[in-house]
């Protein structure tokens, strides 16, 4: 089955219409969080992708909220966040919001890393994991150089061993991907990003 992934949509309009037109030819679209900006303008996003007729699963970021974006979201989206769902017949894991926290202030919904080790032990299988946040030392780069990507997140990875790992957060990373045990890692972006998998 073809799957259509992306992240950190943040409201862009152009790349949304890009991301709808491209769905036309996917049997699943992944959207890894950051829909809108500080908390705003998610009912706008949303509307943005709602031409989307595949079935979607979605994981909130930190600029939007595991509530806001439930209460959002389109009718074909599923919405995870510290859970599993079975969609077009393959098993995916989510976990949404900043880990660590960042320095983003009061807007920004994230974890700490004790928080997200929390919501990520009772995954124990999935083919496919998202998550808003990389996983630490793998596309989590900022401009400066920095790893600021997640212990727990690297930590579940791998334990579960997912064939796809995807995630975004790290703007400074879309496009980077590395491996972790047999889960193929990648930091998505607002592009159209494809991957083939087999369902369950």
């Amino acid at each position: 089955m073809k799957i259509l992934a992306f992240s950190d949509l943040h409201m862009a309009r152009a790349l949304a219409a890009d991301l709808v037109a491209a769905s036309a030819d996917a049997d699943l679209v992944i959207g890894a969080g950051d829909f809108c900006n500080h908390r705003k303008g998610l009912a706008q996003a949303m509307e943005m992708l709602a031409e989307i007729t595949a079935p979607m699963v979605v994981v909130p970021g930190n600029a939007e909220s595991a509530y806001e974006l439930r209460a959002a979201a389109n009718p074909n989206m599923t919405v995870l966040h510290g859970e599993a769902a079975t969609v077009a017949g393959v098993r995916i894991f989510g976990l949404g919001y900043g880990v660590p926290t960042t320095p983003f202030g009061d807007w920004s919904c994230d974890l700490t890393e004790e928080q997200a080790e929390a919501l990520l032990a009772p995954c124990e299988t999935a083919r496919i994991m998202v998550l808003h946040s990389p996983p630490k030392g793998i596309a989590d780069e900022t401009s400066d150089g920095l790893s600021v990507g997640s212990t727990a997140i690297r930590d579940a990875i791998a334990r579960v061993q997912p064939k796809l790992a995807l995630c975004g957060h790290i703007h400074d990373s879309w496009g980077r991907s590395g491996r972790i045990g047999r889960t193929h890692v990648v930091n998505l972006g607002p592009t159209p990003n494809w991957f083939d998998i087999s369902p369950d």
